[in-house]
């Protein structure tokens, strides 16, 4: 079964984010479980993590379905120390939020050089960060989300995904999320199921299907290998529908959270419907 949702808002409470995932007929749903533009959040209140248990067991959303995102502002991979420090407490805080709720794995982007390090030195950086989270943390997964390789980010190649996942010691729990606009921008067509079949091919030849652990499903709105990180409603951007329904038929894809961060919410309960309809659910 295919578990299609959106990015929902948890404001109010993280136990707001199923209810908005159910109003628009999501099977999975993707949600920041602290404030992503902040370093430092309230712990969450016991009641809250209860009532997010409970509220997900109500609507029948189990963890595999369930794709919570760190802040926008770690960087895993930092030249400096003291801001390596700063980001790798942050991740560790959202980590142990995922396991006070319940959750079995963390969305994350993997880092940037900022122009100041090599990027094999960056990227055996993010290793080390996510080796050293896993090491005070149990039963989540550090999941590796590729890039669009804008500036200095790293991870928009399967080869960089995969040599990150080569250096972390615990293979059972570290994963990758593979966005489609990211990929897209990075220079992997999709646009064609032939297309399709050769980028997705590749990814079962460098990381390996058993990696993936979820996906955003976003069409561009920038042209192939543009490195430019903007998001398009489902089939009216530069990679068009086919690649949607390629996702929705293909049973590779079966048993994660398949998130849309598309730009007009409003639509959000019509693109899940389609895209059910696709996979035939």
């Amino acid at each position: 079964m295919k578990y299609f949702g959106a990015h929902v808002s948890a404001a109010g409470g993280v136990s707001n984010a199923p209810r908005n995932a159910h109003e628009i007929g999501a099977t999975g749903f993707a949600l920041f479980t602290k404030n992503q533009r902040q370093w430092v959040a309230k712990p969450l209140p016991q009641s809250e993590i209860a009532a997010f248990r409970e509220t997900c067991r109500q609507l029948g959303y189990a963890p595999r379905q369930i794709l919570p995102h760190d802040s926008y502002l770690i960087n895993l991979g930092h030249p400096d120390p003291e801001a390596l420090e700063k980001s790798r407490a942050a991740f560790l805080d959202e980590m142990q939020r995922c396991e006070q709720l319940g959750l079995d794995r963390l969305n994350f982007h993997p880092g940037s050089h900022l122009d100041r390090s090599s990027a094999q030195a960056t990227m055996d950086r993010i290793a080390e960060s996510i080796n050293w989270a896993l090491d005070r943390t149990q039963g989540v997964t550090a999941v590796i989300e590729n890039t669009a390789g804008q500036g200095s980010n790293l991870g928009s190649s399967f080869e960089q995904l995969a040599y990150i996942i080569d250096r972390v010691d615990d293979k059972s729990r570290v994963g990758v999320c593979i966005d489609t606009c990211h990929a897209f921008a990075a220079g992997y067509d999709l646009r064609t199921a032939g297309a399709c079949d050769r980028t997705f091919d590749e990814l079962e030849r460098t990381v390996g299907f058993r990696y993936l652990r979820g996906m955003h499903l976003n069409d561009a709105m920038k042209p192939l290998a543009s490195r430019i990180d903007r998001h398009a409603p489902l089939g009216e951007g530069m990679i068009g529908m086919e690649c949607f329904r390629y996702i929705a038929r293909d049973r590779r894809f079966d048993g994660i959270p398949l998130i849309m961060e598309t730009p007009d919410e409003d639509r959000w309960a019509e693109e899940i419907a389609l895209l059910k309809a696709m996979a035939g659910e």
